[in-house]
C-alpha cells in the first residue's frame, strides 16, 4: 500500500538561418557539448508565404518528424534560431526529483525521456543516460502508444538507448507520455543487478506517473 499512498504526491542541434536577398543560408549547430558542427551548405529560397524547407537529410539525421514543435528564437545579429521543443525537456528539474521518488520508492531504476534523449535517471549512473539518444526500439513503443512489460523471465528487454546493452536488465516496464493527444515522451522502471521482477504493481506505479506527467505538461 505504501506504493500506492507516494505516487499520489510524484506530480541542438539547431538551425541558424540568416537571410540575405531572399534566401535562406542554413547552418547547422550542435548546441550540447559547445561543438561547432560544419556548415551543410544548403541554401533554401523562402517563398511568398514565408516558408523554407528543412532538408529531408537534416530532418531524419536530427529526428524531426511532421508535426514536431520548433522554437524560433532571434538574436541581436539578425539571426532566426530554430530550435526542437521538448516538453518533457521543460520540466527537467520536476521529472529528476520525481524519477529520483519513483526510484526510492519502488527500488527500480527509472528513466524518463522526450522524443529523442533520456531527459532524467535515478538509479543507476547518469552518464551512461542523460543526454543520450533513445533506442528505435523505444521511439516504436512510444510513436504507437503502447506500454511495454517483461511478464515471463524469458522476456527480452528492449534498449534504453541507442548505446544501452538491454542484457543489464532482469525486467522492464516503459510507458508513453501522452499531453494534449500527444505523445511526448517516455518513462520506464528497470530492474538491474536485482533479484525482484517488475510485477502488477509496478505497472499501475508507472501508468499512473505516465498520466501525472502528462497532466502536469497540461497544466
Amino acid at each position: 500500500m505504501l506504493k500506492f499512498d507516494i505516487i499520489f504526491f510524484l506530480y541542438f542541434f539547431v538551425f541558424i538561418c540568416i537571410k540575405k536577398k531572399n534566401l535562406t543560408i542554413i547552418k547547422i549547430y550542435k548546441c550540447k557539448g559547445g561543438n561547432l558542427l560544419k556548415a551543410t551548405g544548403v541554401v533554401r529560397r523562402i517563398d511568398d508565404l514565408g516558408r523554407v524547407v528543412i532538408p529531408k537529410e537534416i530532418r531524419k539525421t536530427l529526428r524531426i518528424r511532421e508535426g514536431d514543435p520548433l522554437e524560433i528564437f532571434t538574436d541581436r545579429d539578425g539571426e532566426v534560431i530554430l530550435k526542437k521543443y521538448s516538453p518533457i525537456g521543460e520540466l527537467s528539474e520536476f521529472s529528476g526529483e520525481y524519477a529520483e521518488i519513483l526510484s526510492k520508492t519502488t527500488g527500480f531504476a527509472c528513466v524518463i525521456t522526450d522524443k529523442d534523449t533520456v531527459v532524467s535517471i535515478a538509479g543507476v549512473p547518469k552518464k551512461e543516460y542523460v543526454d543520450k539518444g533513445i533506442s528505435n526500439e523505444l521511439e516504436r513503443i512510444i510513436e504507437d502508444r503502447v506500454y511495454f512489460f517483461t511478464k515471463e523471465k524469458t522476456d527480452k528487454t528492449i534498449p534504453i538507448t541507442i548505446y544501452d546493452d538491454n542484457a543489464k536488465y532482469n525486467s522492464q516496464i516503459v510507458y508513453p507520455i501522452i499531453a494534449d493527444g500527444d505523445t511526448v515522451g517516455s518513462i520506464s522502471l528497470m530492474s538491474i543487478e536485482n533479484k525482484n521482477r517488475i510485477g502488477d504493481s509496478e505497472i499501475k506505479i508507472v501508468q499512473t506517473a505516465s498520466m501525472l506527467l502528462g497532466k502536469q505538461l497540461e497544466g
